[in-house]
């Protein structure tokens, strides 16, 4: 069953054509029948929307954490307006970090804005294919003295390898840390049912999955 948020988002995310469908090549070279770019809500005005979002996902957590980690670049707005919510509603401070795409080799230098050392860690993303960009980001805390206890992102597209595992499954396996997500592509192909004007892309995400 598709829940109140997870309705907001594709709604709001098929409106503003962060949700496409068609032809697309991924990063990783393989097609896919649709596409997932969260920068569309960002670039109209719907960060705070999302952030609500994210908030609802992050608060069922169980997890404590110390500070939250946004990769460049889409998940540096993430992670910020994350924390000012949490900030507003619980009324404490949320310490963010994120990445240089390049390390800064002057000044206060580094590869990291703000500090993971000797931190819990909760990482916020944009979305989980292969779990290569989420393998990336732990391995940077890890690398920066942090431990990573979580994370949450947008869409979970629940690509399977040769095996039939998700990047999901698996990381949560070989990392011992859960990672949730607002929405996935099973819930995606629920509501796209539900609305009789989009039966054919339901169709082409439920074929695409079925090879």
């Amino acid at each position: 069953m598709i829940n109140k948020t997870q309705n907001k988002f594709f709604s709001l995310a098929i409106k503003e054509q962060a949700l496409l469908f068609g032809d697309f090549t991924l990063k990783s070279g393989k097609k896919s029948p649709y596409f997932f770019n969260i920068a569309s809500l960002l670039e109209g005005g719907f960060l705070y929307d999302l952030s609500l979002m994210y908030l609802d996902e992050v608060e069922q957590l169980q997890e404590p954490y110390d500070v939250i980690f946004g990769p460049a670049y889409k998940g540096i707005p993430i992670a910020s307006s994350l924390a000012t919510q949490l900030s507003a509603k619980n009324s404490k401070a949320y310490p963010v970090c994120f990445d240089r795409k390049e390390e800064k080799d002057h000044g206060e230098g580094g590869i990291l804005i703000g500090s993971v050392r000797d931190k819990r860690v909760l990482i916020v993303d944009d979305v989980l294919t292969a779990g290569t960009a989420l393998r990336n980001s732990i391995n940077l805390v890890n690398n920066s003295g942090g431990r990573v206890v979580a994370a949450v992102v947008a869409l979970d597209r629940e690509e399977k390898n040769e095996d039939g595992e998700t990047a999901k499954e698996r990381l949560q396996a070989e990392l011992d840390i859960p990672i949730q997500s607002i929405a996935s592509i099973s819930k995606l192909t629920s509501f796209l049912e539900k609305d009789g004007n989009l039966q054919e892309q339901a169709n082409l995400i439920k074929n695409y999955y079925s090879e």
